[in-house]
């Protein structure tokens, strides 16, 4: 395929490696300072878009008033996405999102959830959520850890929201934290936690490196290429997952 990436920062770099390992073209690699005017959008089969979140939906659009297919992993722009998400039916595009396209983070969400349920029987237990990424991400807290905090509160009553604070910092027991933390050269650390006054639970995920979350991107843009409308990387991850075993 011939791929576009939107955004050509260290993940873009590594997408583009994935790509050519996997046979694909990159036919262009955008920046904020490209000129979208200039892209030869014809010569385009499917666009990567991990840009910022500033730009993310800006670009989205782009993509569906020209009909390119886009799989898209920059987060922080969700707040439009109902609106990117009907303009895409309407013009009978194509769209994959999500908070994360790793694998393995996409499996750490199916043990986060299903252990959440087990916790929802009153076992005297509290949550807490912490995600740890570099220094450049822009948005905190990430889209992986909103949807790990968002997955926990649809499983228990004990919790009706979170807040971006640490523990000690919540406005009240019905609030789950969701801390943030920037470190350098960090790809993605998230951790949950279940306390009482006998043990402690840990469930984390930590990534070496940005490979999976390029990988998964890819395996996306392969998935998508000819087919239209709207789809969750939470929705197509047990198809992607067939592709590598």
């Amino acid at each position: 395929m011939n791929i576009a990436i939107f955004g050509y920062g260290k993940m873009g770099k590594e997408i583009e490696k994935i790509l050519i390992e996997r046979g694909h073209k990159v036919v262009e690699r955008i920046t904020s300072k490209s000129d979208k005017s200039a892209i030869n959008t014809s010569n385009i089969d499917v666009v990567i878009e991990f840009s910022s979140p500033h730009a993310a939906a800006a670009n989205i659009q782009f993509c569906i008033d020209h009909k390119l297919p886009i799989v898209i992993g920059t987060t922080g722009w969700y707040e439009q996405l109902d609106t990117l998400k009907q303009n895409c039916n309407a013009n009978q595009s194509a769209m994959v999102y999500g908070t994360n396209f790793s694998i393995g983070v996409n499996i750490f969400f199916t043990i986060n959830s299903a252990l959440a349920k087990i916790m929802n029987a009153n076992l005297g237990y509290t949550c807490t959520v912490k995600e740890v990424h570099h220094t450049e991400k822009k948005d905190a807290p990430s889209g992986t850890g909103i949807t790990i905090a968002e997955d926990i509160i649809a499983e228990m009553d004990t919790y009706q929201k979170w807040e971006n604070v640490n523990k000690s910092e919540i406005s009240g027991p019905e609030v789950l934290s969701l801390a943030s933390e920037r470190l350098p050269d960090v790809p993605g650390t998230h951790i949950v936690s279940y306390e009482n006054n006998i043990d402690r639970i840990d469930l984390i995920h930590t990534a070496k490196n940005r490979t999976g979350f390029a990988l998964g991107s890819v395996l996306a843009a392969e998935w998508i290429k000819n087919k239209q409308g709207v789809f969750s990387i939470k929705e197509i991850m047990p198809e992607l997952i067939k592709e590598i075993i």
